[in-house]
């Protein structure tokens, strides 16, 4: 049986960044992995998927290079060199993270683990004891109960990382984060994109103005989009070339509709890795929608934790991070002032989409009194200059508390940056004076912030 003073099940953002963060102040840490170091994020999920963002985004600016004076340049997109690329930057970030787990006082222990008992954890035929542990096991495609989801050909963001080939009609069930990312994507890359989604408007993460407008933007691109709409089976047919393709079928508004595809992804959602972890040994209370935990992220069950996806809290890789950074926090008895209730989020389509705090929606149902100011990117000089003139901003700020800035959701280029430098004045309390008060550069994007606040 090995001791140490923490045992971390998973080394994705949450895990490896805790495991780090708590060696480098004296704790000596077991950190435990069944698949690749990184986690879902570095390996299947943020990283190899902002790649091929990057990689829509150029072929997008080239389809308007005459814009820009580049006449008669010519191109044609190698899907094998897309998907290599993708490959070699998580590879070379997934040696990083090896790199940093040998980091004196962190020892990685490659197997699964699953609970003996509260404080005791089985890898094989290997025990691990710790007076702490932190559950960050992340989360794994959801798929729903409906026909034909095992078919070749129907995928979730894992196989469809890993495919080979660029699909000539992709149909894509759910428009939350990872299928609007997917859409965004394949259409540039060259695809026939189909949206299906069962609520009234994608990204529901998002204010329900902003997400329309991106839901518009994208769809002037070429992207079909049947929303409020109940997928009903998938199944196999005939082609009229003889091959063989995948229909969905599903309903809207009451009214039957199908649709041909030759590949379907499954975007529906995310379930809580729990399966294997013996939680019930440890007496660790969960449910389908995760680990439940209070405030700190301790279970029912003391000095044990559950950080990131597998806590259902909040979806996002930064989410995982900062968890469990407090997480180490705690234990060693160092104050922190991380805000969770500051929580910026990015949807890396494109025009890229980002949020952070209340939408004008929640301000609207809980009657809270607001004021919203909008800012569009066509006003904007550098907006203009780089032909990124489809975006708006929207700044929610409380009428009732100085207009301290509550809120921001936007889309455009660069809006993920511009939401950033919102979190970080909502973390300090910002009012709407404070911000008009912020010299920003000209010309930059932020200065449409800066408008705003006027």
């Amino acid at each position: 049986m090995i001791h140490s003073d923490l045992i971390i099940i998973g080394s994705g953002p949450g895990g490896y960044r805790a495991a780090h963060h708590a060696a480098l102040h004296g704790l000596s840490v077991v950190i435990i992995e069944k698949a690749e170091a990184g986690g879902t994020c570095l390996n299947r999920g943020c990283i190899p998927t902002k790649t091929l963002c990057r990689n829509a985004e150029i072929v997008d600016t080239l389809r308007h290079a005459d814009t820009f004076g580049l006449m008669g340049e010519g191109y044609s997109l190698d899907f094998g060199r897309v998907m290599e690329r993708k490959q070699e930057i998580v590879g070379q970030l997934r040696s990083g993270v090896e790199t940093l787990m040998q980091t004196p006082g962190i020892t990685l222990v490659r197997g699964t683990a699953s609970f003996a008992d509260a404080h005791t954890v089985a890898v094989g035929n290997e025990q691990y004891t710790a007076e702490n542990i932190i559950i960050a096991t992340g989360s794994d495609s959801k798929c729903p109960p409906i026909e034909g989801t095992t078919l070749p050909g129907v995928v979730t963001s894992t196989e469809l990382l890993d495919i080979d080939h660029l699909p000539k009609r992709l149909c894509i069930i759910g428009a939350g984060v990872i299928g609007m990312e997917f859409a965004s994507v394949f259409s540039s890359f060259g695809s026939n994109v189909t949206v299906i989604e069962f609520l009234k408007e994608c990204l529901p993460v998002l204010d329900s103005d902003i997400a329309k407008r991106l839901r518009q933007t994208i769809g002037k691109r070429g992207v079909e989009f049947y929303m409020q709409s109940a997928v009903k089976s998938i199944t196999q047919t005939d082609a009229e070339d003889g091959t063989k393709q995948l229909t969905v079928s599903f309903e809207k508004k009451g009214k039957p509709v199908s649709i041909d595809a030759d590949m379907v992804l499954i975007a529906t959602g995310r379930k809580p890795c729990t399966e294997g972890l013996a939680l019930e040994q440890a007496g660790i209370e969960h449910s389908p929608k995760g680990i439940v935990v209070g405030d700190d992220f301790q279970t029912n069950v003391s000095g044990v934790y559950a950080i990131g996806d597998v806590n259902g809290r909040c979806l996002l890789a930064h989410a995982a991070t900062f968890q469990g950074l407090h997480v180490v926090n705690r234990i060693l008895n160092r104050p922190d002032d991380i805000r969770f209730d500051v929580m910026p989020s990015a949807i890396f389509t494109n025009p890229e989409a980002a949020s952070v705090g209340l939408s004008e929606d929640q301000l609207k149902a809980e009657q809270r009194p607001y004021e919203c100011r909008k800012g569009f990117y066509r006003s904007n000089g550098k907006a203009l200059a780089m032909n990124e003139t489809d975006g708006m901003i929207k700044l929610l700020v409380d009428t009732t508390n100085d207009q301290r800035i509550v809120g921001c959701h936007a889309f455009g280029a660069h809006s993920a940056d511009m939401v950033q430098e919102i979190a970080a004045l909502m973390n300090s309390g910002t009012t709407l004076q404070q911000l008009a008060n912020i010299i920003h550069i000209h010309p930059t994007l932020s200065e449409i912030l800066h408008d705003m606040a006027l």
